[in-house]
């Protein structure tokens, strides 16, 4: 007999022990721009929890800008989907049931708008990546001159988040103003200031939208937040881990990592799912937590994913258990990331840390290198750059940091001749035309790294100027091309 399929089921014929909310909300208090596996994961689970256990109306529209595929899975299983814990200690899964509906690129922008402006609305949330937030590393605000940016100052249809905001928020006070929580769940520092500044900025590029930067001031809240959980994109071996612990199938399953985190302030202009039920940590430390994760979990992450692409490590496992992978790993921990930080209080770093060595060692999840290594030029610098800065101004040499640039520049952009391998070619950045023409177009090795450093802008201009980090850069570069990532690690831990 065929397994009968979670879109074929109504919601009452889903199981009951794996359904954490089992009435389907009525009403979307909460906008989630940036549908993907780690949303489905992480703010959907707490959310569901939350009202499962407190009630309230906080179900979730959720907007995809491109995804169309996920989309209309989502709303061919009336919005349901399972998150499938793996890892050596659990066989959960669980099916979130919190969205209310799901949509999907240019098509569906008046109605997220009209939704974001329904005073129904309580919350905007985001996972939009690093790169969402065009953040220029020269200037540290916004990049104006991005086309996006542009075609957003010109109120043509948006294609960032700031456009979006801007135009619900003037349809939001026309509709009598009431107050909102713009609350980002993206890796970037401060994430909740950082939005909130980039937004103000943009709104001023608009004519008659005063009214707008009013309602901001007044009535929008920016709070701060950490997230941490590893998900992994969808493959089929995930789909049928699915059907296993379900008996029913189910096209768009999230993979995540048992371990899950959240850290944020408690400043929500028109209240909140009481997420703390879910294991929400509300404090006043959330920057604590924001460096703790970006540089330690982050940054190491990106080492383990340009020196393992380099290596032909298919998964974060593969490049974690690599014995000579292990000693660069260790140094950027505990030499080069630990001193520049003060872990948020209550936390032990050896005790992080080492949950960090074992998320790692997850090889269930076999979390994709590729993945990890993708958009490089939007992550690496708020994950190593103070690092990286605080340690020259000690005079010691951020060695494994350098090698990091160096090694994620030779995967994306490797100069001519250099053969990174097929992990490294999968990976994606918004900015690898540009840096290939970069590297194509220098008459020498050499020549491409001080192009990089004084063209590129990806880099700020104290660390772009720093001859220390750039020589080490360079020297690590060089010994990638002409000798093997293995003689530039032995180089960088001697």
């Amino acid at each position: 007999m065929p397994m009968t399929s979670l879109q074929a089921l109504s919601r009452a014929s889903v199981p009951t022990d794996k359904l954490i909310l089992k009435q389907k909300p009525l009403i979307s208090g909460i906008v989630h721009i940036g549908l993907g596996n780690f949303h489905r994961a992480h703010l959907a689970v707490y959310t569901a929890i939350a009202m499962e256990k407190s009630g309230g109306e906080w179900g979730i529209c959720a907007y995809s800008m491109r995804n169309k595929k996920l989309v209309d899975s989502m709303n061919a299983q009336d919005n349901l989907y399972s998150v499938v814990e793996i890892g050596p200690d659990t066989e959960e899964i669980v099916i979130p049931g919190i969205h209310t509906r799901s949509l999907v690129g240019a098509d569906a922008m008046p109605e997220l708008i009209a939704q974001i402006a329904n005073p129904e609305t309580k919350i905007v949330s985001l996972t939009v990546t690093e790169a969402g937030y065009y953040i220029s590393q020269a200037t540290h605000g916004l990049d104006l001159s991005h086309p996006d940016i542009q075609n957003d100052i010109a109120q043509k249809v948006p294609k960032s988040i700031y456009g979006i905001l801007a135009q619900s928020l003037k349809l939001r006070v026309a509709n009598g103003g009431a107050a909102l929580t713009i609350l980002s769940c993206d890796n970037v520092s401060e994430n909740g200031r950082k939005c909130g500044a980039l937004l103000k900025e943009f709104v001023s590029q608009l004519s008659d939208f005063s009214d707008v930067a009013t309602f901001i001031n007044s009535s929008v809240t920016f709070p701060n937040s950490m997230v941490d959980r590893i998900v992994p994109g969808t493959e089929e071996r995930h789909i049928e881990m699915a059907q296993q612990r379900l008996s029913l199938e189910d096209a768009i399953p999230v993979p995540a990592e048992k371990f899950t985190m959240w850290a944020l302030e408690d400043n929500f202009a028109a209240g909140r799912p009481q997420w703390e039920v879910a294991g929400a940590i509300f404090t006043d430390e959330v920057e604590a937590f924001e460096v703790m994760k970006l540089r330690l979990l982050n940054g190491a992450h990106s080492l383990l994913a340009y020196l393992g692409g380099l290596k032909g490590c298919e998964t974060i496992p593969a490049s974690r258990f690599d014995p000579l992978i292990e000693k660069p790993l260790h140094k950027a921990l505990f030499d080069e990331y630990l001193p520049s930080l003060t872990m948020p209080t209550g936390l032990s770093a050896d005790q992080y840390i080492g949950q960090l060595y074992s998320r790692w060692s997850n090889t269930a999840l076999g979390d994709k290198t590729a993945r990890v290594g993708s958009d490089g030029s939007t992550k690496l610098p708020q994950r190593l750059t103070i690092p990286a800065l605080s340690a020259i101004a000690q005079g010691r040499e951020p060695k494994v940091l350098a090698l990091t640039v160096s090694a994620w520049l030779m995967c994306v952009a490797p100069f001519k001749g250099f053969n990174p391998g097929e992990i490294a070619e999968q990976m994606k950045d918004p900015s690898k035309d540009s840096l290939v023409l970069l590297s194509q177009t220098s008459k020498d090795l050499s020549n491409f790294i001080s192009r990089f450093f004084s063209e590129s802008n990806i880099f700020s201009s104290e660390l772009s100027s720093s001859q220390v980090f750039t020589s080490l850069v360079e020297n690590y570069a060089q010994i990638i091309y002409s000798r093997g990532i293995d003689e530039a690690i032995a180089a960088a831990i001697s």
